[in-house]
């Protein structure tokens, strides 16, 4: 590890721009913000557990990540197209010689785990706490001789954005575990996966693994979960901006609370369909088969279900159709398949809208307003879970800042995101 001394004249010296350039999609002339980042979150970490210029330290990075096709087909163990984006959380961290692990969050706190403790605890669901005693325990589990570390954490992926914040910050611990106590022998598949088992088992949400492998792995990436122990995953070599576009993030502003159980009951409806089959998930029942049997399914679970299941199956065949038109440079027709996405999941999957209060859709005022902008160019859908949250957009350049402008107008200041897609997942950057 390098002092915090060390550390700092390496980044007025721009040891690390080539890097950071390369990471965050910038002109090497342009990231003197992304070196300040650094400089900061390395003066937090001195300033909160104490420490002087001699300090050892390590850099770590997670990103957030965007669906770009697949809308509720990893929970089935289907298919997803996905991104990591520019935005991201960076931990400045070192061990502590205790049994204590401490992470402290900019703009939330310190939480400290104790590791002689690593089993669930039930005070914790939906916490912070349970996602880290979450990650410690898997990692423990697997014959890691895990302890106690001080970590600084900032993170410009804002919460509710779609942006997998919170599977960015498990990925971002779990590479910051993986560096200080595995001797960065775990994969980047591995720790999305123990992100997951944490917010399966210890948070208490019944997520699939997209967001983990969307942070962890970086760039875009398509997944097929039907072996859920070994997805298969490989890179998908596409430049939206070559191709005269922006992959835009708009945050509707709508209110995230008590949202659990319309999130929950996609995943439960979908397996229900699958159970009826005989089956644990959609991506085990034979398509054929589903349609043939679809009026029985109707009278035993009713109809929502039936058209969640509609979804998964056509959503899942336009991952591979998504795929196949940015191999063959067909971006108009990419544009087409992640409008009837957004069609699909309106529709059929019904994630747009709570329906408890029918006056209260700002996710579907989004889409509408979105649409109204672009003046048929581009594409535009819900963007990950749904019912509240982001909607996203690919927008032409051309039309970048007036769109900006109009979404921000209607939804606030910066609802509109423009971003990048990073090559690079979740890392270390400086140890």
């Amino acid at each position: 590890m390098l002092t915090i001394k060390q550390l700092n004249k390496n980044l007025d010296a721009g040891v690390y721009d080539e890097k950071l350039a390369h990471l965050y999609c910038r002109p090497v002339a342009e990231v003197g913000y992304f070196r300040d980042r650094i400089a900061h979150v390395a003066d937090g970490y001195a300033k909160t557990f104490g420490k002087d210029e001699t300090a050892p330290v390590a850099i770590f990075s997670a990103p957030g990540r965007t669906e770009i096709g697949g809308n509720h087909t990893d929970h089935q163990r289907g298919k997803v197209l996905t991104g990591s984006v520019d935005l991201d959380a960076l931990a400045c961290a070192a061990t502590n010689g205790t049994s204590t692990v401490n992470i402290f969050s900019e703009g939330y706190g310190l939480i400290s785990i104790d590791c002689s403790q690593l089993e669930p605890v039930k005070e914790e669901e939906n916490t912070t706490a349970s996602l880290i005693r979450g990650i410690l325990s898997k990692v423990s589990s697997m014959g890691w001789p895990v302890s106690g570390f001080d970590a600084y954490v900032i993170s410009d992926v804002p919460g509710g954005s779609g942006l997998s914040s919170s599977a960015c910050f498990e990925v971002l611990v779990g590479v910051a575990v993986n560096g200080l106590f595995c001797k960065g022998a775990l994969g980047l598949a591995e720790i999305a996966k123990i992100g997951q088992y944490a917010e399966n088992v210890f948070f208490g949400k019944p997520s699939g693994l997209l967001d983990q492998m969307g942070c962890a792995l970086g760039g875009i990436i398509t997944i097929d979960f039907q072996d859920k122990d070994h997805p298969i995953y490989h890179a998908v070599d596409f430049d939206f901006a070559a191709a005269g576009y922006a992959l835009c993030i708009i945050d509707s502003g709508a209110d995230h609370a008590d949202l659990t159980g319309d999130y929950a009951a996609v995943p439960a409806e979908m397996k229900a369909v699958a159970h009826e089959m005989g089956k644990e998930v959609l991506c085990e029942v034979n398509e054929d088969d589903f349609y043939a049997v679809v009026p029985t399914l109707r009278e035993k679970l009713g109809d929502r279900a039936v058209m969640r299941a509609i979804h998964y199956f056509t959503d899942c065949h336009r991952v591979e159709s998504q795929v196949e038109a940015l191999e063959n440079n067909d971006f108009d027709r990419f544009l087409r398949l992640v409008s009837s996405s957004g069609h699909s999941s309106y529709m059929y999957l019904q994630n747009v809208a709570t329906y408890r209060n029918p006056a209260d859709q700002p996710v579907a005022v989004a889409l509408a307003m979105a649409g109204h902008y672009l003046r048929n160019r581009g594409a535009r859908r819900v963007h990950g879970g749904g019912f509240a949250g982001t909607i996203q957009a690919f927008v032409p350049l051309d039309m970048v800042a007036e769109f900006k402008a109009g979404m921000d107008a209607l939804l606030g200041k910066d609802a509109c995101r423009v971003t990048y897609i990073r090559p690079i997942g979740g890392c270390t950057l400086v140890d």
